[in-house]
């Protein structure tokens, strides 16, 4: 990767940690959450990386939020709606791709992959604090972790494409007022 792809993404992690004061209300994130480090545990991350190549729209943010931890608190309350990218080990093949719809931290699957925090613990936090964004969470099915190697499995590289076009199509979605709405 060069100097000025590392620049470009994190430009992409940074883009709103240092506009948080202002409102996001009306606009959309997007948002990968992974450990980069840790291979195919990183999908949210590399979907980020995917996007980041891509014409993104004016009314979407996009952030690598890394592996999610508690200082995404002030990143995740300022935007009302937020569409998060996430691995997943949920006994499907994979690089099965997932969308659901949590509307509390409950609703969150159990076990999703190890991170800093867990993304349950994170929208705890956030519906304490009276800040929970609506929420849809693409999750990526992963079948193992593996340490310290960068590059993606196969099956996991192949689902990126879609996983950013579904991201892209849900926003728009939301933007045309058909998602998260009621």
């Amino acid at each position: 990767m060069s100097d000025k792809e590392v620049t470009k993404l994190q430009n992409n992690h940074f883009q709103t940690l240092g506009e948080i004061n202002e409102s996001k209300k009306g606009k959309i994130l997007i948002m990968g959450i992974g450990n980069y480090l840790l291979a195919d545990e990183g999908v949210g991350v590399h979907a980020i990386h995917e996007l980041a190549e891509r014409q993104i729209p004016d009314y979407v943010d996009i952030v690598d939020g890394a592996t999610g931890s508690f200082e995404l608190l002030p990143v995740l309350g300022a935007y009302d709606k937020v569409i998060m990218i996430d691995a997943t080990m949920d006994n499907k093949e994979a690089g099965t791709i997932g969308v659901l719809y949590p509307r509390f931290s409950a609703d969150f699957p159990v076990a999703l992959s190890s991170h800093d925090i867990g993304l349950k613990d994170l929208f705890d936090a956030l519906e304490f604090k009276g800040d929970m964004p609506r929420l849809i969470l693409i999750t990526v099915t992963i079948k193992e972790i593996l340490t310290m190697k960068i590059e993606l499995s196969e099956k996991i590289q192949a689902a990126m494409p879609k996983v950013a076009d579904i991201a892209l199509n849900l926003a728009a979605r939301i933007k045309n007022g058909e998602l998260l709405n009621d």
